[in-house]
């Protein structure tokens, strides 16, 4: 049988193998849904009477690394904001850019869509290194310091926008994430992410999950009457529920549905694991790696992860790629982890402790020298290597050695029976 394998963008890459030896091809979970217009306008009914007699309105959106629908979202806010009163002058948009750079113009199009013009001068990509645009104010139960964008401040209305996925240290997207590290200053995100490398911090985890516990202090910290409208998206990544109301309950309830969604269940790990990287998380290695978390929950010990992401920005923020290529092994990398922190660092934890287990090999655009320096192997022909990482399972005595296919990788979080 062929398959196609989605590559940077609207490519793809064709592979052969025999129906015997497919495990499966996983992809998030079909769901009922009423469709995505009608699901936004019933989620956003009652927000014109929460904005009732606003001055100033912020507007939280995700940046260009999300799939998050937000034009759609838009289409269905906006007539809220309007009912209201609201003239666009009244609204500021800022973007959760957390530590990544700001929106390119080129972007504001996959951002705003149809409203690109109209609202491109309301939009604002914070910056958390600057600390002109930062307030302190306070600090979480794990001692991390809160500093938070000023523009939270001047407002008194908010709206936080976002969609619920598996994430694979926060558990899950959305919601209070918006704010930590969305629009949170440097410190508070590399404080927080440090606290990644712990155990507990894993995907769909959040009781006891140290990263969220400091995303949830940090709202408490935060004064003006806030607003949620969260997205869960499908396979395509159109919109097939969204919750609003209060931040907290509205994460909540997208949670248990993007549990429904995301988790898909496997019978057995396979030789042989495929993990790809849909557009917009292939724009570089940093945000791919999901891919490689998700994905080696589904590898046997001994196997082969084959990462399928065109990483088309290169590797993203550099300091975990300095850290991997710095060390000889993946066990000299996890001790200079512990040794010392910096942000980035919890990738290049999650990286070795993955290479240690099983090899991970990886389709890109990236140079050759880079990636190896990264434990990882590239390669180039996505069916010599299939054909070779299949010989290699029957080599240490696997007669008919299986592969998996994670059609949507950062997202979809396989589950053994």
């Amino acid at each position: 049988m062929q398959l196609s394998i989605p590559y940077h963008g609207k490519k793809t890459v064709e592979v052969t193998l025999s129906e015997a030896q497919l495990l499966g091809i996983l992809e998030p979970n079909a769901i009922p849904s009423q469709g995505e217009r009608e699901v936004l306008h019933e989620a956003t009914a009652g927000i014109a009477s929460f904005l009732k007699g606003a001055k100033k309105v912020l507007v939280i959106i995700n940046d260009a690394t999300r799939p998050t629908p937000t034009q759609a979202m838009l289409s269905a806010l906006l007539p809220q904001f309007e009912k209201a009163g609201l003239s666009d002058a009244q609204v500021t948009i800022l973007v959760a850019t957390g530590a990544h750079r700001g929106v390119k113009d080129e972007e504001l199009e996959q951002l705003l869509g149809t409203y690109t013009q109209r609202l491109k001068s309301r939009l604002v990509s914070h910056d958390a290194k600057d600390a002109s645009s930062l307030v302190n104010v306070g600090t979480t139960r794990n001692g991390t310091p809160i500093l938070l964008n000023k523009l939270l401040f001047s407002c008194d209305r908010i709206v936080v926008t976002g969609s619920v996925e598996p994430h694979y240290f926060a558990g899950f997207t959305g919601g209070r994430k918006a704010f930590l590290p969305g629009i949170a200053g440097f410190s508070t995100i590399e404080a927080n992410h440090k606290l990644a490398i712990q155990d507990e911090a894993h995907s769909l985890a959040l009781q006891g999950n140290p990263v969220h516990e400091d995303m949830m202090d940090a709202l408490t910290h935060i004064k003006a009457p806030i607003v949620s409208l969260m997205t869960v998206l499908d396979k395509d990544q159109k919109v097939v529920a969204a919750t609003s109301g209060d931040i907290v309950q509205s994460f909540l309830e997208a949670v248990e549905i993007a549990r429904s969604v995301f988790c898909v269940p496997v019978k057995e790990q396979a030789d042989v694991v495929i993990s790809i990287a849909k557009f917009p998380m292939d724009i570089n290695l940093y945000q791919s790696q999901k891919a490689i978390d998700n994905g080696s929950l589904a590898v046997k010990d001994g196997g082969t992860l084959i990462l399928v992401a065109s990483c088309r920005e290169g590797i993203g923020d550099a300091a975990f790629a300095k850290l991997l290529g710095s060390c000889k092994s993946p066990d000299e990398a996890l001790g200079k982890i512990e040794a010392g922190y910096k942000l980035g660092y919890h990738k290049a934890a999650k990286m070795a402790s993955v290479s240690k287990r099983i090899t991970v090999q990886a389709y890109t655009e990236l140079p050759d020298e880079l990636v190896t320096s990264l434990f990882l192997v590239p390669i180039h022909n996505l069916q010599q290597a299939l054909d070779e990482a299949l010989q290699s399972a029957r080599g240490k005595g696997v007669l008919n050695p299986k592969v998996l296919v994670l059609l949507d990788g950062c997202v979809t979080v396989p589950s053994l029976d």
